[in-house]
C-alpha cells in the first residue's frame, strides 16, 4: 500500500519538530513533493481542520494526519521521522516520532480509507517502527517503509 502512495522525496528522517503545528507544516510541505504543484498552505489547512476534529495520533509513537484536497489528482503519502518526539495529543499520550501524512482528492473516499487502514496496519508492527526509527537516511527509511 505505501509503495503506491509514497515517493522517495516525501520521506525525511531526523526532523526536529517543536510541536504539532510544526509537524503538520512539515508533512504539508513534503506532500507537495517532488513536483511542487499542490498548494502547501491549503494542504496544511486541510490537515489542521481534520486534526481539530480529533487527534490523528493513533498511539505507539505514530500519527497519521490526513485529509481530502482536490489540488492533487492522486492519493499520496509523506513521512516525517522526529526521533525526539512531539506532543500530538495521541490516544496513549506518548510523544509521536513517526508522522505519516495522507492527502487525496475528494473523489477517492474509499481509497482514502483503504490507505489509512493500510498505513495503520504497517505501523502497528513493532519491528517495522523500530527499523524505521533506526534509518540513517531518507533512502533507508523509504526502503523500510515500502519493502515487505
Amino acid at each position: 500500500m505505501l509503495a503506491e502512495l509514497l515517493h522517495p522525496e516525501r520521506v525525511r528522517v531526523g526532523l526536529k519538530l517543536s510541536d504539532k503545528e510544526a509537524a503538520l507544516r512539515a508533512i504539508a510541505s513534503l506532500l507537495t513533493m517532488p513536483e511542487g504543484i499542490a498548494n502547501e498552505e491549503i494542504i496544511y489547512d486541510v490537515l489542521l481542520d481534520r486534526e481539530r476534529l480529533a487527534s490523528t495520533g493513533i498511539g505507539s509513537g505514530v500519527a497519521i494526519p490526513h485529509g481530502r484536497y482536490d489540488g492533487v489528482n492522486e492519493l499520496r503519502a509523506a513521512v516525517a521521522l522526529c526521533p525526539a518526539g512531539v506532543d500530538f495529543d495521541a490516544v496513549d499520550r506518548l510523544p509521536v516520532r513517526i508522522v505519516v501524512g495522507i492527502v487525496g482528492p475528494r473523489s477517492m473516499p474509499q481509497k482514502h480509507l483503504a490507505a489509512l487502514a493500510g498505513v495503520s496496519r504497517v505501523l502497528r508492527n513493532d519491528e517495522k517502527r523500530k527499523a524505521l526509527l533506526k534509518a540513517v537516511d531518507n533512502a533507508e527509511a523509504y526502503r523500510t517503509l515500502v519493502e515487505p
